[in-house]
């Protein structure tokens, strides 16, 4: 009974993890795998996203969910500006120049929110509603973990359907799969860089947000956490939702496990198993074969 407890525990904590990665990594998935950019600094959009949530609920006294939005609304709309201005402008450069691009804006968002913030993390308060434990029946967890969970089951579905069954998603897999013909469409591709990078930095900000609670929220995040929403979207597939979903969930539980009992090296396992994996599948777990 112990056992079968802990493994739940596990399982939830894990799930919980990879829930916050899925909301993060998705919208690099589908702005890489769209756009062809090599965008090392959604990281950073995600990390001002949560700086927007925790400090708007804070001085300004909104709700969690109010704040929620606004990171989102904001964020996503700052990045449009960027991707008009700055990212447009080397979509046709070598990969080289926009991993130095994205690393020093990086860096710049960095070094803003250490002089205008601090460098000390930023705790988020929940409200009263999602904090202590839920009963499951077999097991009482923290209510953050099981609502996490349930927002995250509740995003993927919109986003698949969006993805799936709406004409929007429609134009955005033409594009990932074939841009030029896409064009020939008649598909109006800039607007659809602006909007569906708007949208991945919107999501991006939402997990920086929801994460904080567990994660921290620090001028680092955006290095910190880079490399796993690197290797969500390196083991999901580009341009995926469900394969991305899939990858989260399956790192998130491997990286709390691991930590929970390999806690100085657990990680190294992680980091091996993408090296292999993306050696014998290049494309990762379900993307397509080119």
């Amino acid at each position: 009974m112990i056992f079968g407890i802990d493994i739940a525990s596990i399982l939830l904590g894990g799930l919980a993890a990879g829930m916050v990665l899925f909301i993060v990594s998705v919208g690099l998935s589908v702005t890489m795998g769209l756009m062809g950019f090599v965008n090392l600094a959604h990281g950073g959009f995600a990390m001002l996203g949560g700086y927007v949530i925790v400090l708007s609920m804070r001085h300004w006294g909104l709700g969690f969910v109010p704040a929620l939005a606004l990171g989102f609304v904001v964020i996503g709309a700052i990045s449009v500006v960027f991707e008009r201005l700055l990212y447009a402008r080397l979509y046709r450069a070598g990969e080289l120049d926009q991993v130095l691009f994205t690393i020093g804006l990086v860096f710049i968002m960095i070094a803003s929110v250490t002089l205008l913030v601090g460098p000390e993390n930023q705790p988020l308060t929940l409200p009263d509603a999602l904090r202590g434990q839920f009963n499951l029946g077999f097991i009482e967890y923290r209510t953050y973990s099981i609502f996490l969970i349930a927002a995250g089951t509740v995003i993927v579905v919109a986003l698949w359907l969006g993805f799936e069954r709406t004409r929007f998603g429609a134009q955005i897999r033409a594009a990932v799969d074939n841009r030029r013909m896409a064009e020939s469409l008649g598909i109006n591709i800039d607007r659809l860089f602006a909007v569906t990078f708007g949208f991945g930095s919107g999501m991006a900000a939402l997990g920086g947000g929801l994460g904080a609670e567990f994660l921290g929220l620090d001028p680092q995040y955006a290095l910190k956490y880079l490399v796993f929403f690197l290797i969500a979207v390196s083991v999901g597939g580009l341009g995926t939702v469900t394969g991305v979903f899939y990858a989260s969930l399956l790192i998130g539980v491997l990286d709390f496990a691991l930590k929970l009992y390999i806690p100085k090296g657990g990680t190294l396992f992680i980091y091996a198993l993408t090296i292999l994996l993306l050696l014998l599948r290049p494309q990762g777990l379900f993307g397509k074969s080119a």
